[in-house]
């Protein structure tokens, strides 16, 4: 953890956690501000892995699913790190930044997935490090969000995944901009010049924790695995294919055969769904979803996320059975749970086979 970057945050009124900021005071507030107004959240929750050396590039290639060529320095991918069986064990963003490839992730998924990729490193002239320290993540939304950050820091990425490096001439923070119909962007950088940029934005934002942000992640469908739903999901269940997360003409890579039989023979039967739900208890990642519809030997699906929504309820990511989704019902738990009602996700699904 960043003792110095909390110290920092924990001045500005977090209220931490486990070394993370959960709240800066008025956590409904915060969640209902996500919606409706301009917010700087810490993304202390994310974690970093560093890759670096001459056979970086096609050491990523053979190991995530998204072309590891397409990232440039003007351009970040999510993708994702699978088990052989073509399961996700991670989903993870990647972006460059001096002399290395970053890959984010969740803290808690960093040391895990460091641990497997080093084992195929082999005689790859790759190093692979755990960065979360040497770098700071917070991320800046809202329709303000654009504006605010071409005033402080001369510019900002337009496109979906277009990554700038900030100032030009000495650059030090680097600014990603998300998918999703809100301006969104996540900015990493050292400690010193992420201060000095949080504190540039006081009086134009709403300071938030993690929470408010990983509601406009469910909001936007994009997918975050988490120790409970590690293995759960082959990625196009996760809707990955529509994000730019994977290739199908990059060759090989872990899992490989799984994802592309999946994608060619049309066997997707699975898909993730945006929902709300009316709960008495949090639901969870991993969570169970039935169905009447669903065969009683399968289960109809389970959650991929789950956060508050402040206008009541939970907001929901669902990797349910197509069949029962789109003609049937939903239900969280069991057949007694509340039913899911879906809402539209801001991309469009391909045709289901």
């Amino acid at each position: 953890m960043n003792a110095e970057w909390n110290d920092f945050v924990e001045q500005s009124g977090a209220c931490l956690e486990r070394g993370r900021a959960i709240h800066f005071g008025r956590p409904e507030f915060e969640l209902w501000a996500a919606l409706q107004s301009t917010i700087c959240s810490d993304l202390s929750d994310r974690g970093l892995i560093a890759a670096r050396g001459p056979d970086t590039d096609p050491f990523l290639q053979g190991q995530l699913t998204c072309d590891v060529r397409q990232v440039t320095a003007d351009r970040s991918l999510i993708g994702a790190y699978c088990s052989p069986k073509g399961r996700a064990l991670a989903c993870l963003r990647l972006f460059r930044r001096g002399d290395a490839t970053y890959l984010e992730l969740l803290q808690e998924l960093v040391e895990p997935t460091l641990t497997r990729l080093r084992k195929y490193v082999l005689r790859a002239k790759t190093t692979l490090e755990d960065a979360s320290d040497s770098l700071v993540r917070i991320g800046v939304a809202g329709p303000n969000a654009a504006a605010l950050l071409t005033k402080i820091l001369g510019a900002a990425p337009e496109a979906a995944n277009g990554v700038l490096h900030a100032p030009a001439d000495a650059p030090a923070i680097t600014v990603i901009r998300l998918s999703g119909p809100t301006p969104r962007f996540e900015l990493h950088g050292p400690r010193r010049e992420l201060q000095t940029l949080w504190t540039a934005l006081d009086a134009d934002v709403i300071f938030t924790g993690a929470e408010p942000w990983r509601l406009l992640d469910i909001l936007t469908g994009t997918p975050t695995i988490y120790p409970a739903t590690v293995e759960a999901f082959v990625p196009q269940m996760l809707n990955l294919q529509l994000l730019d997360g994977i290739s199908f003409q990059k060759g090989c890579y872990t899992g490989q055969e799984i994802v592309a039989r999946t994608h060619y023979l049309g066997k997707l039967k699975r898909r993730m769904y945006l929902a709300r739900v009316d709960s008495p208890t949090p639901p969870q990642p991993g969570d169970p979803l039935f169905s009447p519809q669903a065969d009683p030997s399968q289960s109809a699906g389970q959650l991929a996320d789950a956060c508050r929504h402040p206008d009541g309820g939970y907001a929901v990511l669902a990797v349910a059975l197509i069949e029962c989704a789109e003609q049937g019902v939903l239900q969280l738990g069991d057949v007694h749970g509340p039913e899911l009602r879906l809402e539209p996700l801001p991309y469009e699904f391909e045709t289901a086979s």
